[in-house]
């Protein structure tokens, strides 16, 4: 079957109210007598008010059907296959559904209205460019639905959008529709930027006479089916005085989407996006008059169709001036959309939600999600399941493992805790210098050991501790997904970061402590050293104190976990919600455990060099995972 698009034919339609006759673009498609007669069947035909038929002039030929794409309730000229010229109006849902039965639709281009069956004639719209922003597309449309409406929801997605993803909108209620991005002309713009231009096709949705666009990273808290009663365009001014475009109301028109494409390449964009573009395209935006939606209909009528509206902050509540002020700007419970726009903080982040407090609200909605696809409940992935699982098991067996390697083979699970305990009891370990000339005066230690210890060792170990505790965040943050619930992501994290933490520490003071055998077999033959009696004979000791040296080493790992969990914590705790309060007590308790892991890091590799020196006779294998 032959589909031929033709954007430039003219067809004269003789109007039956005896007016002139008008000039109107049309979109031909040529069908086999067979289609077009199966497409009369399945069109909702009314007959026109005039009744009958009525002697039109057509420019057709046997077969070919005519049709509006922009216009709704116009007359269509039909010439059927017999040859008789038939003026009928109908709906467009059973003309776009009888046409699509027969005929594949065409691709949609640039210069094409977007044109999907529909009952509705206004519809809440957003854009998914990627399988990322999924989730926030779908509280979203929960919170849509959770207001009452019952307003068609259209995702518009790109190529890059998932199968499974497509399948997930649908089975959440979103009627999908798939289309090619706008390469962005700017060259100067950020990356992320390349196909932000495709947000201007919401103008060109032509099948709805009016359209509420809503960014992925928003939420409805309260019904906002007043914003339909915009009569043109509406978006909210923010500072600076620039309109966003993250909440928008829109009249879709094809001349309208036209003219902004043949100005793309002209007008400038602040941003290098459509925001800026569109702030260019409406250059008088904020002399624009306040959109009232309680206006009575007799003051409408008396008062010019406005082409631009500005709308409330209580439709377009941006968080970032709530984290400024660490309060919103009008009354919370008139509030109709927040609008997450802390640049990378998107409220789907796990770590989002410990920093920002209205992600509360957008937490709340997640978990009512329904399980529309198997695993899909409260938003979560069902391809995450079985990785969190692991995620949370492998540390643990790790950890396990190497204890049980490291200090059972040597003593007694009840002999380390009793050991533990003891040295709790008598006051921990001293918090004195750890520095090499300090603990030289200790009568425990021989001098002549300590004289062997670089006077690097120290200050290498803190460098290499703080290290090692960036690494094992960073990867901890790449290893666990981003999209999981707050809890989850916090415990997951912290589990990982120590354990690589402890495993790359660990591996450092092992080879610290080689370096100290090392170091002491390569030094001179000691039985004629004049300290060397005192050295022998402070040798068992010395192994006896290294035996429990674990204990010392654990007592400082526990304390910087605790003080790990207790940063992040500490706000929560106390109640704090101001973002630079929150900010200002994690810093602080990050010094604390700074400091701490400075003075852990400097005494650990002494003791350790201090271990491997004294045991360069001793045939004994450790562990990679010990820390000593």
């Amino acid at each position: 079957m032959l589909l031929n698009l033709t954007n430039s034919q003219e067809l004269q339609q003789t109007n039956f109210e005896g007016i002139s006759t008008a000039s109107r673009t049309v979109t031909n498609l040529e069908l086999t007598p067979l289609q077009t007669d199966a497409i009369m069947d399945n069109l909702t035909v009314e007959n026109t008010r005039h009744g009958g038929l009525a002697d039109t002039q057509t420019k057709g030929t046997h077969g070919l059907l005519q049709t509006d794409p922009v216009s709704s309730n116009s007359a269509e000229v039909l010439t059927g296959a017999k040859g008789a010229i038939f003026t009928r109006r109908w709906k467009r849902l059973n003309m776009n559904h009888a046409i699509h039965s027969i005929v594949p639709p065409p691709q949609t281009s640039l210069k094409q209205s977007l044109d999907f069956p529909s009952e509705n004639e206004e519809a809440y719209v957003t854009l998914l460019y990627g399988d990322e922003f999924l989730l926030g597309v779908r509280v979203l449309g929960k919170s849509i639905r959770d207001t009452g409406s019952t307003k068609d929801m259209v995702a518009l997605v790109s190529d890059g959008v998932s199968n499974y993803a497509k399948k997930l909108l649908q089975a959440d209620g979103w009627i999908v529709n798939t289309i090619s991005l706008l390469e962005n002309p700017n060259q100067v713009r950020p990356k992320r930027f390349w196909g932000v231009y495709t947000k201007l096709k919401i103008f060109n949705m032509t099948n709805y006479k009016k359209v509420v666009y809503l960014v992925a990273d928003t939420i409805v808290v309260k019904s906002i089916e007043d914003l339909f009663k915009c009569r043109k365009f509406c978006a909210n001014l923010k500072h600076s005085e620039r309109l966003n475009s993250g909440v928008m109301v829109v009249e879709p028109s094809a001349e309208l989407f036209n003219d902004m494409m043949t100005k793309v390449t002209t007008l400038h964009s602040y941003t290098g996006g459509d925001q800026g573009f569109l702030n260019s395209y409406y250059s008088d935006f904020a002399n624009a008059h306040l959109f009232e939606p309680d206006a009575s209909p007799d003051d409408l009528k008396s008062r010019p169709v406005p082409q631009m509206e500005r709308l409330s902050t209580l439709y377009n509540a941006d968080v970032g001036l709530y984290m400024l002020a660490n309060k919103w700007m009008v009354d919370e419970e008139e509030l109709r959309v927040i609008h997450y726009t802390l640049g990378p903080l998107k409220p789907w982040d796990w770590w989002t939600s410990w920093l920002v407090k209205p992600v509360d609200v957008w937490q709340d909605v997640r978990i009512k999600l329904e399980e529309t696809l198997p695993g899909t409940g409260g938003g979560k992935n069902p391809n995450d399941k079985l990785l969190v699982i692991s995620l949370f098991l492998l540390p643990v067996l790790f950890l396990v493992f190497c204890y049980y390697r490291s200090f059972l083979q040597t003593r007694s699970l009840f002999d380390h805790i009793r050991h533990l305990y003891y040295m709790l009891r008598s006051g921990g370990v001293s918090y004195s210098s750890v520095t090499s000339s300090n603990i030289s005066s200790n009568p425990q230690f021989p001098n002549l050991a300590y004289s062997k210890v670089p006077i690097f060792l120290g200050a290498m170990s803190v460098v290499v501790c703080f290290t090692a505790a960036m690494v094992s965040l960073v990867l901890s943050l790449a290893i666990v997904p981003r999209q999981l619930m707050p809890w989850t992501g916090f415990l997951l994290v912290y589990e990982w970061t120590f354990t690589i933490f402890f495993l790359l520490v660990g591996s450092y003071l092992h080879v610290v402590h080689r370096w100290g055998k090392l170091v002491a077999n390569q030094s001179v033959s000691l039985s004629q050293h004049p300290e060397s009696i005192q050295y022998d004979s402070g040798k068992g000791h010395f192994r006896q104190m290294s035996s429990c040296d674990f204990a010392t080493t654990w007592y400082y790992g526990l304390g910087a976990a605790f003080l790990a969990l207790a940063t992040p914590l500490l706000p929560s705790v106390l109640g704090v919600t101001a973002l630079f309060l929150r900010l200002g007590l994690m810093v602080m308790g990050g010094l604390i455990l700074a400091s701490f892991m400075t003075y852990a890091a400097e005494h650990l590799s002494v003791r350790t060099f201090m271990r491997g020196y004294e045991d360069r006779d001793a045939q004994r294998t450790r562990s990679i995972c010990s820390f000593c």
